[in-house]
């Protein structure tokens, strides 16, 4: 799902629909036109993309045999990944090379707070959850509060009880499902938020979380300066395979790893006669 632009500098989404479904030329054409146009391309998905499309964007580079595109799949739920690809988004209209860019995703989902409020967790496996838990969640009324990013964390809902938040100042975006909750607006008075933006359910929301009755919401830095300030702070290095600057261990274009430093091998002693 592609989230409104934050502001006006947010660079548009271009959303890859029906890739498992459409003509293998039309899609292979539309992808290799959005590579020309902008010269790097970064794909971020869910863990929940359902198999044949991750078959079919594979297929699609190889055919292609192009190292700009990159495939991001963060473990966040889906509104946490529609959150981190508008992020994303804003940072494109600034100074930042295209590997930094992308690998700029895996240090922001450390700024990311995602959850739900759920009316069951009979089916959620994506956070662990009691014995106890499974039982109260086939009681009428039952609702319980998950969060799965950064620290899993499950609670039943109730008047006093809250999850851990973040330690700074974030906005909130929610996204309702089949259920009548309004603990989360009351959650995010208790993160002290700076304001409360409610967006549709993203499509895979119901397979991610295990039910369709549901509030999904997701904390987040909203402040383009502040992303900026965050990603430009960490040293950049140059990727040792494909050559573009990144942050972290991994360049997100070709997957590579740094190379492993292997010291030199002993120096043999010289055999020496006695004096």
């Amino acid at each position: 799902m592609a989230l409104p632009a934050q502001d006006e500098r947010t660079v548009p989404a271009v959303v890859l629909s029906d890739l498992d479904r459409r003509p293998l030329e039309q899609v292979l054409t539309e992808l290799q036109a959005l590579t020309e146009q902008h010269g790097y391309v970064i794909v971020v998905c869910s863990p929940a993309t359902p198999e044949p499309v991750l078959r079919r964007l594979h297929t699609l580079r190889a055919l292609l045999e192009s190292d700009r595109i990159a495939f991001f799949r963060p473990e966040l739920p889906p509104l946490g990944i529609a959150v981190l690809a508008r992020q994303l988004r804003q940072l494109a209209s600034c100074d930042l090379s295209p590997g930094v860019l992308a690998s700029a995703g895996r240090l922001l989902t450390h700024y990311l707070h995602a959850g739900a409020v759920l009316g069951s967790v009979a089916r959620l496996d994506r956070v662990p959850v009691g014995l106890k838990a499974h039982a109260k969640s086939w009681m009428p009324g039952s609702q319980f509060a998950v969060l799965a990013h950064p620290e899993p964390q499950l609670v039943k809902v109730e008047p006093d009880v809250t999850l851990m938040g973040p330690e700074f100042n974030t906005w909130m975006v929610l996204a309702r499902g089949q259920l009548q909750s309004d603990w989360v607006a009351g959650l995010g008075t208790r993160w002290s938020v700076h304001g409360l933006r409610e967006v549709p359910l993203p499509a895979e929301s119901a397979v991610w979380w295990g039910t369709g009755r549901m509030v999904e919401f997701c904390s987040y830095l909203a402040d383009l300066s502040v992303l900026y300030q965050l990603v430009t702070s960490v040293r950049q290095t140059g990727c040792h395979w494909c050559g573009l600057d990144v942050i972290g261990d991994r360049c997100v274009f070709c997957s590579a790893l740094p190379p492993v430093y292997e010291p030199p091998a002993p120096r043999a002693l010289e055999q020496r006669a006695p004096a």
